[in-house]
């Protein structure tokens, strides 16, 4: 076999990913090119998907955020990438409805894979969150939220949870939906910050 891997999309591929993202099939098929150049193998390990987080956030440490941000990709749990993993997280990270991406929060979150949140894989995923806002920036955050357990103790309090309670998915989801605030909370949403900072470096 050895020699499988052409330069081309498979159509069943292309059909999948083009019914199942917003993503049409030029796009696709540049994209995969460009994959293809970046990772000869067809596949992206855990080591190169850290070192592209990591050229996005230089003055900070998104290491182990973008450890979990990986495995929760890796549906197939083989320690890479593929080209389908790969679309599909940039689909949802970007621009997928907002039940997928609840979806996906949930996958990040559940740190185990057993199907329920406890507070421990909160705290340990806000704390992945913390390493990536820059010092200066912790310092502007409210007093209740200023540091990974207390933001993980707020995130708790909204599901109205005992510390030793576990939240499903199906609670979770809801729970967002239903509290605009948890969203903020556990999700990484210094973009913004993000783009004025090149602003300023382009100037």
């Amino acid at each position: 076999m050895g020699n499988t891997k052409s330069s081309a999309l498979s159509k069943e591929l292309l059909d999948e990913l083009k019914s199942n993202t917003k993503y049409s099939e030029t796009e696709l098929c540049t994209w995969y090119q460009s994959f293809l150049k970046e990772c000869p193998s067809g596949k992206i390990s855990k080591e190169q998907f850290e070192g592209i987080y990591a050229s996005f956030f230089p003055n900070a440490d998104p290491t182990a955020y973008a450890r979990h941000v990986f495995r929760s990709f890796d549906t197939n749990a083989d320690g890479t990438l593929d080209f389908k993993e790969y679309i599909v997280a940039l689909h949802l990270t970007s621009g997928g409805k907002t039940l997928q991406k609840l979806e996906w929060a949930f996958a990040l979150y559940d740190v185990d894979g057993n199907g329920t949140i406890s507070k421990n894989e909160i705290e340990e995923i806000v704390r992945s969150i913390f390493n990536m806002i820059p010092t200066d920036d912790q310092k502007n955050l409210p007093e209740d939220e200023n540091t990974p357990e207390k933001r993980a103790e707020k995130i708790w309090e909204f599901f109205g949870k005992k510390d030793n309670d576990k939240i499903s998915e199906g609670e979770f989801i809801q729970g967002v939906m239903d509290n605009k605030d948890i969203l903020r909370l556990i999700q990484y949403d210094e973009p913004q910050k993000i783009k004025d900072k090149l602003k300023e470096k382009k100037q």
